[in-house]
């Protein structure tokens, strides 16, 4: 591998905050930022899984912060920036991973969970950009934002599953959130690129695993679904220099299940 080439991957001197970063997608973007010499702050609702998060990210030699924080609270994203700038920490690098879900018929659904949604899975992102924008990227002509979106996000739910009418429209809000910040950024050196995953195996689609699995998987051209490391090398992508010129883009990684 050449210098150029390794310099561009290199995240040395940066800070990454990812929201929902103590398990599951959000730690396996943290490992990946992390080991390519990322600073990592992490905010989860849970003290204990956050102390967990710190202590593993420690074992691998990466430094981390954690602030526990619900997202989906209204002050809570200001809350956070505060106490990042506080601790004499900063954000070059916002990864919006913190998400929830909740199924019902659309008939059914009911208003309180449509609006728990929205807060926690568009407007928390937007208040995290808008505020790490204005407090560090925009004067240092850099700043990296990826938001976790995903397939659900680009296209109806499926008819044998439990409808998710919040959650896909929540996720479809937030791609195209991702194409107008992007579009607007630009000029300020800011990239803003979405990450759309398919099924991975998680707290949040657990019970989906448990009723549809073989179904997701025969659905699937690659025979398999999302692992432990298939989203590292997009995130890592995303939040480096490697993605200079990439800007307003949604990848999906789910194995080509968008395909079929």
């Amino acid at each position: 591998m050449t210098d150029t080439l390794r310099t561009l991957f290199d995240l040395t001197g940066k800070t990454a905050l990812v929201t929902g970063g103590s398990r599951g997608l959000g730690m396996q973007m943290c490992e990946a930022l992390g080991e390519f010499g990322a600073r990592i702050i992490i905010t989860a609702r849970k003290q204990h899984e956050l102390d967990e998060a710190v202590a593993h990210l420690k074992t691998l030699g990466i430094e981390a912060l954690a602030i526990s924080a619900d997202l989906g609270k209204p002050g809570e994203a200001v809350r956070v920036i505060e106490a990042i700038d506080a601790a004499g920490w900063s954000v070059d690098i916002l990864v919006n991973n913190a998400g929830t879900s909740w199924g019902s018929p659309a008939e059914d659904h009911p208003l309180d969970a449509w609006e728990k949604l929205m807060a926690l899975n568009l407007t928390a992102p937007f208040v995290l950009a808008k505020e790490a924008a204005k407090r560090w990227m925009i004067g240092r002509n850099w700043g990296r934002i990826i938001n976790i979106a995903s397939v659900e996000g680009l296209g109806g739910h499926h008819a044998r599953m439990i409808g998710t009418i919040a959650y896909n429209t929540s996720k479809g809000g937030l791609i195209n959130f991702t194409r107008a910040l992007a579009a607007e950024w630009g000029a300020h050196g800011i990239t803003v690129n979405a990450i759309a995953p398919g099924y991975f195996p998680s707290k949040l689609t657990a019970y989906t695993f448990e009723h549809f699995e073989k179904d997701l998987i025969d659905d699937t051209p690659r025979g398999q679904l999302g692992g432990p490391a298939d989203l590292k090398g997009v995130t890592l992508l995303f939040a480096t220099d490697a993605s200079a010129h990439i800007t307003g883009q949604v990848v999906a990684v789910d194995g080509g299940a968008i395909l079929i």
